[in-house]
């Protein structure tokens, strides 16, 4: 694909799909401006990577694509070095904004995938492709924010779910499994959560499925953990 052809390239001049100081600057300062938008989604929700961060990996990916498209120009080589390298690093970076909680949840996933993509859209600025660049940038903000809403209505609605259980005292666990299944579902799975150890409770990640006809026709996960909440000795409980 040529880049003279790029319908916004061609809007904005051939300055803007050459590589000059200003295609540059005005490269770098669109990577800024989008990352921007992206950090502060995430910072809205209170995750852990904010606007600076974001802003840091989509910089440092579009001067890595521009220091690689500068030393093929003037070397006439076909190498992506320092793209690759860059790819590399933000890959590695990302995993480790992956937490896991004391109730044995997976937290920060997201995140660490948007700033994954954040960088492959960091390199994108920096080739000169600017229509591409914001059919993706566009698809990949909605996907942030409008589709969280549709993935709650369709968890919701699943015959699947998980819940963090303490109960008062391990004597408990038998009378729990028994109410579980005159409810009307089927305990999946049940683990011990080790990091309450010596804590005075007995802490379990259950997963369970809905098999009763009426509970999956009138009764949301909400009611059916809000039922189980009412157990004297249950002491805390909710959905993961």
């Amino acid at each position: 694909m040529n880049i003279l052809n790029d319908p916004i390239g061609k809007l904005l001049g051939t300055w803007s799909t050459e590589l000059n100081v200003w295609s540059i600057i005005f490269r770098i300062s669109l990577s800024i401006v989008l990352a921007a938008i992206i950090g502060f989604e995430r910072t809205n929700k209170r995750h852990a990577a904010g606007i600076r961060t974001f802003i840091l990996v989509s910089l440092g990916s579009t001067l890595a694509m521009i220091i690689d498209l500068v030393l093929v120009e003037l070397t006439g080589g076909q190498g992506w070095l320092i793209a690759a390298t860059t790819t590399v690093g933000i890959a590695i970076i990302s995993s480790n904004t992956l937490l896991y909680s004391s109730k044995s949840q997976i937290k920060g996933l997201t995140t660490s995938v948007a700033l994954c993509v954040t960088g492959a859209l960091g390199l994108l600025v920096g080739t000169g492709y600017y229509t591409v660049l914001i059919f993706t940038f566009v698809a990949f903000v909605a996907v942030l924010s409008l589709l969280p809403p549709l993935e709650i209505y369709f968890k919701n609605r699943s015959n699947h779910f998980e819940f963090h259980l303490e109960l008062k005292s391990v004597s408990f666990l038998k009378d729990f499994s028994t109410i579980i299944r005159e409810l009307g579902l089927r305990i999946d799975g049940i683990e011990s959560n080790p990091a309450y150890v010596n804590s005075g409770l007995s802490v379990y990640s259950v997963s369970v499925s809905i098999v009763k006809e009426e509970l999956k026709k009138f009764k949301t996960h909400k009611e059916i953990i809000e039922a189980l909440r009412t157990l004297e000795y249950v002491n805390y409980i909710e959905e993961m």
